[in-house]
């Protein structure tokens, strides 16, 4: 039986358990999945006769909110203290089905790890195993840019890895879909690092300054104390930070903020804008409706919104979210793009980006 490890926040197992689950069964795949709680991994099981080659070529990774990453199970390890290199190459050379050429190789451990020696080990293993690797021909070399897959390991425990490989063409572009992210001391708040995460993962990088460039205007609705209104600044955009709140002294200084006291889910533009950002922690289903309002009423080409999920059912309030936004831009007659993803800087909520496209 063929086995994918997917990757999610901790506590969030069974939300990206039944997303992947269903989103496969919709494409004809069908399996289920056992949740490793807590831990932020989970085990999806194939249970037909599709592979999970099948799995990666009918849905793509960007189609999932709470699954951050994954790759394709070839072999659960044991590690002897002697030779863990060794115990590794024979398990690939002993496979009864092949893998992808890969020319990289990745070490992960999950993100609940606290065992410090572990993630020494891992960081320090890298270059012997590669090594080795390569003299079995089990890895192509370095250069080889034409590898459409990498070589990937997680370790649990000293005892123990999970060995597999990820596509180029479907997986996280940050590894375990958690980008390395420095947060500036002239930052109003950590919630800044939320909206250059959306960023990274919902633009594609060779466009960045197609939406972003530009001397562009936007709105920060709830923006005090000004995490979000400082990455906008940070852009050259001129902004509009919508809030009943004071913003920070330093960020009203750059000239390119104007503070407007009023309540976020009512404040409205004269004129469209190009960016609608929304940080506001309320009823999801409103901050659904407010993005369509903005969107499907030509207020901005671009918006980057937070739902705050409830305890219980967050999987289905996101589906329902995603209803009130699929009906209201539908009855509005407008083409749009939307994705969502439970981002590494996200707590409870998870993050949306719809772009107007006509």
């Amino acid at each position: 039986m063929q086995q994918i490890v997917v990757f999610c926040r901790p506590g969030f197992e069974a939300e990206a358990g039944l997303e992947l689950t269903e989103r496969a069964a919709e494409r004809g795949i069908y399996g289920y999945f056992e949740p490793s709680k807590g831990a932020g991994l989970l085990w999806y099981s194939l249970g037909g006769p599709e592979t999970a080659e099948d799995l990666m070529a009918r849905l793509p990774m960007s189609d999932l909110v709470f699954v951050r990453d994954w790759f394709v199970v070839l072999a659960r390890v044991p590690l002897p203290e002697s030779d863990r290199v060794g115990a590794v190459i024979e398990a690939l050379r002993g496979l009864e089905r092949g893998y992808p050429g890969c020319a990289r190789l990745e070490v992960r451990l999950p993100e609940t790890n606290a065992d410090a020696d572990l993630g020494r080990f891992a960081r320090k293993w890298v270059s012997p195993l590669s090594r080795g690797l390569r003299g079995a021909g089990l890895l192509k070399a370095d250069q080889d840019a034409a590898a459409p897959a990498r070589l990937e390991l997680l370790l649990t425990d000293f005892g123990q890895a999970l060995v597999g490989y990820s596509l180029e063409r479907n997986r996280a572009a940050f590894v375990s879909g958690i980008p390395r992210l420095r947060l500036p001391a002239s930052a109003p708040s950590r919630s800044a690092l939320k909206l250059e995460e959306a960023w990274k993962v919902f633009l594609p990088p060779e466009q960045a300054l197609d939406y972003l460039g530009g001397g562009k205007k936007a709105a920060d609705l709830g923006a005090a104390p000004g995490g979000w209104t400082w990455q906008l600044v940070r852009q050259g955009m001129t902004v509009t930070a919508v809030d009943n709140g004071p913003m920070q002294a330093e960020l009203m200084a750059s000239g390119q903020v104007e503070h407007v006291e009023a309540d976020g889910y009512n404040w409205r533009p004269r004129r469209g804008l190009d960016w609608m950002v929304c940080d506001i922690v309320d009823q999801p289903r409103k901050t659904a409706q407010l993005a369509v309002d903005w969107v499907g009423g030509g207020l901005c080409r671009f918006t980057v919104f937070n739902l705050k999920l409830p305890m219980k059912k967050r999987y289905e309030e996101w589906l329902i979210c995603r209803d009130i936004i699929a009906r209201g831009l539908a009855e509005a007659g407008i083409g749009y793009k939307l994705m969502a993803r439970h981002l590494y800087h996200d707590r409870e909520e998870i993050t949306c980006f719809i772009e107007r496209t006509g």
